[in-house]
Formats: C-alpha cells, structure tokens, sequence
C-alpha cells in the first residue's frame, strides 16, 4: 500500500511538472504579436516600446524591394503604391503565427492612411480569432482615419482601441495599454 502511494504521489507530481512547464512555455496567458512598418524610425521606437511593456514578440514587415531613403521619393512610390491599389511584397513571414491572439498593427500614415504594405500584411493571415490592437505613428492629423484602416482590413478579428502617437512620443502609451486591459 505505502509503495503504491508513492507511485501515485510521484506521478501526480511528475504531471504537475508537465502542466507547469506547458504553461511557463505559453506564459500562462496570452501571446503578443507586434507587428510594425517603419520607414524613418518612428513607428519602431513606439512598437519596441510596446514590447518593453507588454513583453510580446516584434515583427518588423520588411518589403521585397525597399522604399527610397530620401523623404521625397519616398513620399512619391508611396502615392503610386495608393493610387495603384498596390500590394508591395514583404520580405519574410511571421514564424508560428497559430500561436499568437493579440496582434498590434502599427505604422506610420502615408497619404492620409495606412501604407499600402500593411494591406499586403493583413491580406496574408487569417485573423479569426485573434484580438488586433492598430497604432500609429503620425505627424499632424490622419491618425484616427489610419488606425480606422487596420481595424477595416482585419474584419474577422476583435478589436481593441487603438492609439497614435505623434513622431517617437511614448507618452500616454503605458496608460493606453492599461485603459484597453493588456496591461494591470
């Protein structure tokens, strides 16, 4: 009797091991995706940001073929890409993207909305599911009309409130976070 108690002692404790390793590998809750397109910096400072506070994983979309690094032709590829309805090409896709339910979309505002890789982006995943939470970077206006954008091309996930962030400012951004219970 006493030796069966100790079989059953230890294998209950060898699956309380199993059970906590399985949850200290998924972190015991829900796993962040930050998803983010950044031409002149901006929008990686307040995505990196993000990751600090919420400890989620980065993903930075990348084109194929890169936009120009002066502002002015950048500006004028980015205004055919709209005009054009285009679907610029990313450079590499999401590793085990099953594993994520909370997904922030974030960029800067290009002509008045979101850049057209973000369409590519979000046209290439299944977001049923998940939650998206859209960010922006912006410099004067265009911010509500952008995060607008992110949310109508990821119809099939839930949608939490979004925010913009002027330039490389993070002010209001832990503040946001806790306001839309992703953090306590």
């Amino acid at each position: 009797m006493k030796t069966k108690l100790v079989i059953l002692l230890a294998s209950l404790l060898f699956c309380a091991g199993i059970n906590a390793q399985a949850v200290a590998t998924n972190g015991g809750t829900t796993k962040t995706l930050i998803v983010y397109f950044s031409w002149g910096g901006n929008t990686q400072h307040v995505a990196e940001h993000i990751a600090s506070l919420t400890g989620g994983t980065l993903f930075r979309i990348e084109p194929e073929k890169p936009y120009p690094a002066e502002y002015t032709p950048c500006t004028e590829v980015a205004k055919a890409e709209k005009e054009a309805d285009a679907r610029p090409a990313i450079k590499s896709k999401v590793d085990n993207w099953d594993q994520y339910d909370t997904v922030f979309i974030g960029c800067p505002v290009w002509w008045w909305t979101a850049p057209m890789i973000i369409n590519t982006f979000a046209e290439s995943y299944d977001f049923r599911g998940r939650t998206v939470v859209p960010f922006c970077t912006y410099a004067a206006t265009y911010r509500d009309e952008t995060l607008a954008r992110i949310v109508g091309l990821t119809p099939a996930a839930e949608h939490l409130k979004g925010f913009g962030a002027v330039g490389k400012n993070t002010k209001g951004i832990e503040e946001w976070l806790k306001e839309i219970g992703v953090l306590e």
